[in-house]
């Protein structure tokens, strides 16, 4: 849109049946979005319009709401799920406090999909070759790219915590600071367009895949989660002694309850399961721990003041904004149903299988198609949509052959 035409309060209207498009492009049927496909209205945040800093020409990005032309927010629209979820905790007299740590990779242009990623070439002319985890120089090679990214965060007003090397080849992890679910969504979001903007400016492909590599760690959007009473700001999580509360028990029961039912809404693609299969710091269970991060729920060292639910399952490929609302809708419905969790569990440990999670998209998607806490949480209009959506997307992968499949299994007899 012009920016005549935004400033005069132009309304975009946009096909309601885009919000379920597939990621090659299609759309489930009709049915899914209604028959009429009729429009929605895309209502600018007036809090989330930016100057695109990296951008040669005036351009600028406004995150818009969904909604229906009749009110209200569209059913379908994730960032409409999240302000839903986020409403129903101060209905409590509750607000949830999230912080997100988002992997990515920074690959050189991959003009062949055939081929495998490879690192970019640093400023010493040599590729990573993987020794560079925690380092202090880890990212030198990278430093122009690097200096950009740090300046279009100040200059979007995305304020980071910690950025580091990674476990990868080339992998790199930012931790944006706590706050607002929605905002960190928001900043979420901003920060993945960011990275493959500036990542094009600079001739790199930054991948924000679960699992780019193989034999290589893959990326995690891990999910930082804590509930401060309205007005007081108090963490509910922690008593005046400084003890953890039932809200705090019933938080992880909750999540226990969601998380297997949730898992494609966490691991939205086919490649999400690469990740969890190879479960080293990427659980694939609903079982909880003291600062043990092979469990999917880990309760991170900290002060009593800071005491939180980090949720180790979404990838870096999930939606911020879905991701977030299931994970606090789960646990909110722990709160409310008052679920006790499973035992802690502490040092190597077998996952119960009332604890284990689905570990292909098929079989997610079958959990999510058979669960009523997904449709009374979002709605069946949302989750038969988006089962539809992801279910195109698995046959489309199915309709492909794999080098592995050629190499291992054409000689068999």
């Amino acid at each position: 849109m012009t920016a005549e035409g935004f400033l005069e309060g132009r309304r975009l209207q946009l096909a309601r049946g885009v919000l379920l498009q597939c990621i090659m492009g299609g759309y489930p049927p009709a049915r899914f979005y209604g028959s009429d496909d009729g429009d929605l209205a895309l209502v600018a945040d007036p809090a989330q319009i930016h100057r695109l800093p990296w951008s040669d020409e005036p351009r600028a990005v406004a995150i818009c709401d969904a909604d229906e032309l009749s009110g209200g927010s569209s059913s379908l629209s994730t960032r409409g799920q999240l302000k839903a979820v986020i409403a129903r905790y101060a209905a409590h007299g509750l607000a949830p406090v999230v912080a997100t740590e988002l992997e990515f990779f920074v690959f050189a242009p991959n003009t062949d999909p055939t081929q495998p990623f490879r690192p970019p070439v640093g400023l010493d002319g040599r590729r990573e070759d993987g020794q560079s985890a925690f380092s202090v120089s880890s990212n030198n090679g990278l430093r122009p790219f690097f200096s950009e990214v740090y300046k279009c965060m100040a200059a979007l007003g995305l304020p980071r915590d910690t950025f580091m090397h990674e476990m990868g080849v080339s992998q790199f992890e930012i931790n944006l600071l706590h706050g607002d679910p929605l905002l960190l969504a928001d900043q979420t979001f901003l920060f993945k367009h960011l990275l493959k903007e500036v990542a094009l400016k600079h001739g790199l492909n930054v991948v924000c895949m679960a699992k780019p590599l193989a034999h290589t760690p893959g990326s995690s959007m891990h999910i930082h989660q804590s509930i401060v009473e309205i007005g007081s700001g108090k963490n509910v999580f922690t008593d005046s002694n400084g003890e953890p509360t039932s809200m705090f028990r019933h938080f992880i029961g909750g999540q226990q309850a969601g998380l297997a039912d949730f898992t494609a809404l966490f691991a939205p693609n086919v490649n999400s399961y690469q990740r969890l299969c190879h479960p080293y710091a990427s659980p694939n269970n609903a079982c909880w721990s003291h600062d043990n991060r092979a469990a999917g729920l880990r309760i991170p060292a900290s002060s009593p003041v800071a005491r939180r639910v980090e949720n180790r399952l979404p990838g870096a490929d999930a939606n911020p904004y879905l991701a977030i609302a299931a994970s606090l809708a789960a646990g909110l419905h722990g709160i409310e149903q008052e679920l006790e969790p499973s035992a802690a569990i502490q040092g190597e440990f077998a996952v119960p299988d009332n604890l284990a999670l689905p570990c292909t998209l098929h079989a997610a998607l079958e959990r999510l198609k058979r669960s009523q806490l997904a449709r009374e949480l979002f709605g069946s209009e949302f989750i038969e949509g988006y089962i539809a959506s992801k279910t195109m997307e698995l046959t489309s992968f199915f309709d492909e052959i794999t080098p592995w499949e050629r190499r291992v299994l054409a000689a068999q007899a």
